[in-house]
């Protein structure tokens, strides 16, 4: 299992700071929530763990080795980043934008293997999209669209899996769906998933380890039931909330329920 190490880092746009000083260690495979209120560097944060903004000050490493020294194919074949916002090609089919997964692995101008493609079925099948494989992007669902973005990341065989809100634009049914194949994924595949989340209850539902970010900086660090208490979300949010135990006998969580500010 892939160890991403976190020490010290600023991260900012320009002359503005939105991370400083932070450290953390990311070492087991679990499904990790990063949560937050708005503009707290949630994101940020993400893009700085899939190294697609510049670090200021301290490091990243993976396996001890920094980022920055990593080669792009080889850390794409580590991490896997799935964004909030996704664009494909007008017209582009399925089973094309899911191949575009095994890049890390092809030369430039070589077709793709037998095992290139076995990985495409799997990533597929794993999420229910390989029936959608001849159809066209445009043609899918929020929902389908954002399974099969997920099947583009999958199809990397990451260790470590980025997901930056990926329940943003989906109902209820498919928040639902989505995060029950992200779990199951992450338990099959034994990888590492970190991803911003802004349903307090989904993080509570799916999350092994919560990380609560305030004003760019680390305030909290822990189980679900750790960091999801009515202080820590008064003082994180400016809500008030009860945490309340679920009342299906079978299920062990909890539940968040907001009813006013802090």
């Amino acid at each position: 299992m892939s160890v991403l190490t976190v020490d010290n880092i600023t991260v900012g746009y320009g002359k503005r700071l939105i991370l400083e000083n932070q450290s953390i260690v990311f070492d087991k495979p679990e499904i990790i929530s990063i949560i937050g209120p708005n503009g707290s560097g949630k994101s940020t944060f993400l893009k700085a763990l899939a190294r697609l903004i510049k670090i200021k000050q301290g490091t990243i490493s993976l396996d001890e080795k920094s980022l920055h020294s990593w080669n792009t194919k080889e850390l794409a074949r580590h991490i896997a980043l799935l964004p909030q916002i996704t664009t494909a090609p007008e017209g582009m089919l399925v089973e094309q934008l899911v191949r575009s997964g095994r890049n890390p692995y092809v030369s430039i101008f070589k077709e793709l293997s037998d095992a290139d493609l076995a990985a495409v079925e799997q990533a597929m099948k794993c999420t229910d999209v390989w029936k959608y494989r001849y159809q066209q992007i445009g043609e899918l669902s929020g929902g389908e669209r954002q399974r099969v973005w997920l099947s583009l990341s999958l199809a990397q065989e990451p260790n470590i899996l980025l997901l930056d809100e990926p329940t943003t634009y989906l109902d209820s049914r498919h928040q639902i769906e989505l995060m029950e194949l992200v779990k199951r994924t992450q338990r099959e595949r034994n990888i590492m998933v970190v991803m911003v989340l802004h349903d307090l209850n989904l993080a509570l539902r799916y999350s092994d380890r919560i990380i609560a970010i305030k004003e760019g900086a680390i305030v909290g660090d822990g189980t679900p039931h750790m960091m999801m208490t009515p202080e820590n979300l008064a003082e994180w949010f400016g809500i008030k909330a009860d945490i309340l135990q679920s009342p299906r006998s079978e299920e062990t969580c909890s539940i968040c329920v907001p009813y006013g500010l802090a």
